[in-house]
Order: C-alpha cells, then structure tokens, then sequence
C-alpha cells in the first residue's frame, strides 16, 4: 500500500469519526462520547497531514507549523477548562469566528499563490468564497462574543436604513468578486476583505441577546461552508466533507431553533427583537392586579408535600450558578419519595442545548431531563412547578396574546402545574420586555432573591420536614 492511499485511508477514517459524533451530539446522553470521536478523529488527521506529499513535495516549514499547534494548545486548553458555564456560549463563539478567520486566511494565501498560474475561472471563485464568507463568520462571531460577553449591549442596535446599507454593502462584495474574477487584482481581493469585515459587524449589530443563540448557528454554517470553500481550494477532500458536515449541521440547527421560538429567520436576522422594552416592571397592574409573593421556608414546604415537582431552568440558573444546589433539591425530593423531573425549553440559555450541559455538569440524570412536548404533557399532573431564572420560555403570552411579540412561540406549560414556585431577582422583564402573565396567576408566588441562595434554603427546608 502507497503512502498516498494509507494517508487518504486515514482521511476517509476521519470524516466517519466526524458523522459518527454529530450522531453522538444529537443527544445529551451521547454527546461528551460524540465530542471525544470528532477530537480522536480530528487527531489523526492532523497527523497523517504531516506525512502528505504535496505536488510531490513533503511538507513545508514543519517547525513553524509545529510552533502554532502549540501556542493554540497553550490558549484553548486553559480556556476551555476553565471558562464558566455561563461564558460558554462567547467560547463558542470566538472559536467559531477563529475558525472563519483562518479558512480566509487560507483562502487568501491561496489567491496569491495560484495568481499567477492563471487557474480556471471556478477556481478563483471558491477562493474568494472563503474570504467572503470566512471574514463574515470571523467578523460576526466576535460581536456575537462582545454581546454575550457584556463588552456592548446585548440589545440590538440599529439605525435608520440599516437593512438597505446591508443590502448595498451585499451587492458591492459580490460586484467586486466579479471584478476581481476577471482582473485577478490583488488589490481588490483586500478591498473585498475589508468590505466582508464591515458587513459582518453590520450583519451582526441589529440581533439582541436573546436571539444570538439562533446567530451563532447560523455564523457556525457559514464557517463550516468557508472551510468547504477551502476544501476545494486546496484540493482536500477531507476539508470538504468537515466543512459540508459542519455548514449543513449548522443550518438545520438553526431552522431548528428558529420553529422553537415560533418565528421565522427572516424575522430572527432583521426585525431587531428586543429593542424594546414595554413591562413596568414594578409589580402593579392598571386591572388591580399583583403579584402574590413568599419565602423560601414556604416553598420548601409546599414542595415537601407535593407527589410531582418539575424544575423549569433558565439562564438565570445558569447566572447565579446554582445547578449543583438544584441537583441537590431533586435529590432530597427523591428521598421523601417525590417524583422530579427537568422541563427543557430548546432555547434556554444562551445556546443551543445550554440547560443540558450546565445540568449534565451536576450530574443530573439525563431520564430526567424532559424536552418540551414532552414536560408539558407531565406538567398537567404535576403539583408544582419551581421556575428558575427562566421568563419569556414560560410566558403565557405566547399563546393568549395575539400582539406579543413572543406571540406563536411554544413555551413551558408551568400554568397546567396545581402551584408555581417563580424565582426571581426582581420584577424587571425578560429579554423580550413584556410582562409576563404568569407571575400574576393565583397559582403563583414568587420568591424574589439570588437563585442559589434561595434555593440553599429552600433546600433546607425540604430536609427538615
């Protein structure tokens, strides 16, 4: 066997481990064992690359290669052991927009190393494909971190006009690929950078906080079809199948959360949802209304006597970085022969699948985490559901109020449960700015404070009945 056909033996190994672990990621229950895979896979890979002739060559400048992987290993490894749960989603982010940058940066070398053999004309194209798209996802993905990572609002910001300079700067780009397709000018090639960077931050800037989960998958496809675009550029199948795998995955993963917040991605990119804020905040109602509040010594009572509780997480669990307490609470249920079980909202968090790491990370078993046609089946015979730091998952405008602006989006069913336990800083809005409706049910109390402590105390309670 050639040396050639083992390496593209090993290729062909790699891009199986690759589908192998998206099948391992589809479920929480498999996902660190899929993530292992694409590593062992991307592994050898990596090696194999190392003992590939190109154009009958060996590799070139090895130790240069080798002084990179280094100082990446030496950034990625400590970030990501040690970045909280809550930053996740920015990790994510920057390392999808690092991604992006260097299949541009790969495609860039490229157009100055084919220029001046005259390469046919599909050529040249998936080149700057990979700038255009590879520079989009890059500038994108790190206002997506700047958002996330509270370095600017997390509200979008907009301007009037936006959308048609978007649209202008769109147009400008693919006018200069044509030009530069039939020039072969290199100095057009960095104009066409600069313009990809700028419209990704104009891309990018009029999407809120909320909707960044949605962004991030969708700048996720646009890196995998750039490292495609590179595939093709430098001849790697492998390249091709990683980044085909990548940008498809990305793609029906947003279609995915985009039908789980019951809005379209047209509407997700450009309506700039959450600009506005139109809840009071204050607790009052203009038809007498209030909301009925408790302790946590109450709640804990309530829930020692109840025969089914469900846990509802939001982000604000994640924030005040109580699951290994509200693990604990499952577990003190249990013992008093109470049934518990997770309710799973598709986008809660930050990220798609946030509340499944951060509870898989307290050990919660996954039989108990509930997805949500599933949880709001149970929730009509459950005694209590405790909502914690979730707000416009569970809003029960989403289905009553026509003029919402979360109206269509499936939500956790807390209001079929006989009691709500809602915990809460403050009366202040979730991300969409409207009240939520739940909080005034009479089958409602709210304990207001620190997630985690007052779940430490709750916990107390329930030990002591």
């Amino acid at each position: 066997m050639s040396r050639e056909t083992l390496i593209d033996l090993l290729y062909l190994f790699s891009a199986t481990t690759f589908i192998l672990a998206l099948k391992g990621l589809g479920s929480p229950k498999h996902a660190r064992k899929g993530n292992g895979i694409a590593a062992f896979g991307m592994l050898v890979a990596t090696v194999a690359t190392f003992f590939k002739y190109v154009d009958g060559h060996a590799l070139h400048h090895v130790w240069l290669i080798l002084l990179a992987m280094f100082i990446g290993v030496i950034i990625a490894v400590p970030t990501a052991r040690f970045v909280k749960m809550t930053a996740m989603p920015q990790l994510v982010a920057i390392f999808n927009g690092v991604g992006g940058g260097a299949a541009s940066l790969v495609s860039i070398t490229e157009f100055v190393h084919i220029k001046a053999t005259h390469p046919a004309t599909y050529v040249t194209l998936e080149v700057l494909l990979g700038v255009l798209i590879g520079t989009v996802s890059f500038a994108g993905s790190a206002i997506a971190f700047a958002k996330l990572q509270e370095l600017m609002t997390g509200r979008p910001v907009t301007y009037p006009g936006q959308q048609f300079f978007n649209a202008v700067l769109g147009l400008i780009a693919l006018a200069l690929i044509i030009t530069i397709l039939v020039t072969n000018s290199t100095a057009l090639l960095w104009i066409l950078l600069a313009l990809a960077f700028v419209l990704g931050i104009a891309f990018v800037l009029p999407i809120g906080g909320a909707d960044v989960p949605v962004l991030i998958s969708l700048l996720n496809a646009f890196t995998g079809l750039a490292v495609a675009a590179s595939g093709f550029t430098l001849g790697s199948n492998l390249l091709i199948v990683a980044g085909t795998l990548v940008g498809a995955s990305g793609i029906l993963l947003t279609r995915m959360m985009s039908k789980a917040m019951g809005r379209s991605l047209s509407n997700v990119l450009f309506s700039a949802f959450g600009s506005n804020i139109t809840a009071t905040g204050d607790g009052n109602r203009e038809d007498g209304r209030t909301v009925r509040s408790g302790s946590p010594e109450d709640a804990g009572v309530l829930m020692s006597y109840a025969s089914r509780v469900v846990i509802i997480p939001g982000y604000g669990l994640a924030v005040a970085q109580a699951q290994h307490v509200v693990r604990e609470l499952a577990e003190a249920l249990e013992a008093k022969g109470i049934e518990v079980f997770f309710a799973i909202h598709p986008v809660a968090g930050r990220m798609p699948g946030h509340m499944n790491v951060l509870l898989a990370e307290a050990n919660v078993p996954y039989e108990q985490l509930l997805e949500l046609d599933e949880a709001n089946s149970e929730l009509q015979t459950a005694d209590v559901a405790l909502v914690v730091g979730a707000n416009d998952t569970v809003n029960p405008a989403a289905k009553d109020d026509k003029d919402s602006p979360i109206y269509g989006m499936p939500i956790i069913r807390a209001d079929l449960a006989e009691n709500v336990l809602f915990l809460k800083r403050s009366m202040r809005p979730g991300f969409a700015g409207i009240e939520n409706e739940l909080l005034y049910n009479p089958k409602t109390m709210l304990i207001f404070g620190d997630a985690k402590d007052t779940l430490t105390k709750i916990l107390a309670t329930v030990k002591g009945a």
